[in-house]
């Protein structure tokens, strides 16, 4: 066996040991990619995931050039080019040499920095069985086509990538399982053991009422009944915030029946088709329910108005109320627990969150998702 197929085999053992780790993704990507890079030839490299959109992200780049590094890799980002349009066309099914590429052509056109001699790149599909996640791209300087036996190497690299890609989802799958279950059983114990309960205080609170007929201690077990029955519309909140029915039924139909059970009075208005993946689906829904939540404590009103307006790139979810309002100290570093809660979900599926209000003209909370 020659030397260099001795070379080769060590880094992709190397590369396999560093992607059997258990880590993030990107992090992953980007450990196996600077490995990759130097036990070879290649120099530079940089990862595309793309989406069944065919919308692509840069996610992980190594060593680039400045010309391509030029304002947050803008060049890379922008424009056509040939590996993601044969990749969304499902032509790239192997390591390619690119003929040309016009990312970087108009990067060094733009002479907004030395390119090192990059000129073209070789591509190659990250996927596993028929799962497709994205491309990884290399290149180096002064170098317009790779032999066979780097190609070779580079898709035998991308094969262990795109395993390990679909390692790590399948586990956070079962995470997400597990949660769901741990969830479930924790509703169940709060329906069976707090919820049940409060009803019987609540029952033991209206026979005090009945059987007494000294004022002030009917008056006390009417307190009682009235703040067992905050506990419950409570507890019964919580227990749909753990395990949401009606999701089965659609996004608005299980948004709706929250509502009802805070006592709200929702007025829905929807643009566009409501077809989204189950993690921004749950995401729009625990987003509704905390504002549905603020509305009852806080905003002193029982009708809310919700727009959900649909595009081809995101969704625009917006929940208005027309009830006291509040006003947000804009040098607070903390924000309420409710507010910090809508933004941190959003923040996770890479969205956004703001709210405009007023002191005794109500609160509008925007939410925009990206799917």
């Amino acid at each position: 066996m020659r030397e260099n197929e001795h070379s080769n085999i060590s880094i992709l053992k190397e590369i396999a040991e560093l992607l059997n780790e258990e880590t993030e993704i990107v992090t992953m990507l980007k450990g196996a990619l600077v490995k990759f890079l130097n036990g070879t030839n290649f120099e530079t490299g940089w990862i595309f995931f793309i989406d069944a959109k065919g919308r692509s992200e840069l996610v992980v780049h190594e060593n680039l050039p400045d010309a391509l590094e030029y304002k947050d890799c803008h060049y890379l980002k922008k424009g056509g080019c040939w590996c993601v349009s044969r990749y969304r066309n499902e032509e790239l099914k192997k390591a390619s040499n690119i003929i040309e590429c016009q990312r970087i052509e108009s990067a060094i056109a733009a002479d907004v920095g030395d390119h090192a001699g990059i000129t073209h790149h070789a591509t190659v599909p990250l996927q596993s069985g028929q799962e497709r996640f994205g491309v990884l791209n290399v290149a180096s300087k002064d170098t317009i086509r790779f032999s066979e036996e780097e190609l070779a190497l580079l898709e035998s690299v991308a094969f262990q990538m795109g395993s390990a890609i679909k390692r790590i989802l399948l586990t956070k799958q079962e995470q997400e399982m597990a949660l769901v279950k741990e969830r479930n059983r924790l509703a169940r114990d709060l329906h069976d053991s707090v919820n049940q309960l409060l009803f019987s205080v609540t029952l033991t609170a209206r026979a005090g009422i009945e059987m007494s007929n000294d004022s002030e201690v009917k008056e006390t077990f009417k307190e009682i009944q009235h703040l067992t029955q905050d506990a419950l519309t409570e507890m019964r909140a919580l227990i749909w915030q753990l395990r949401p029915k009606g999701l089965e039924n659609g996004l608005l139909e299980a948004i709706k029946v929250y509502a009802e059970m805070l006592g709200l009075k929702l007025h829905i208005t929807v643009s566009g088709v409501l077809q989204f993946p189950s993690r921004i689906e749950e995401t729009l829904f625990r987003v509704a329910q905390e504002a549905l939540n603020n509305v009852r404590r806080h905003a002193g009103v029982l009708e809310v108005a919700l727009y959900v307006t649909v595009t081809a790139t995101d969704i625009l979810l917006v929940i208005r109320d027309e009830g006291r309002g509040f006003v947000i100290d804009k040098n607070a570093k903390l924000l309420s627990m409710g507010l910090q809660s809508i933004k941190d979900r959003a923040k996770s599926v890479g969205g956004t969150a703001d709210w405009v209000s007023e002191i005794g003209k109500g609160t509008e909370l925007l939410i925009r998702l990206p799917y």
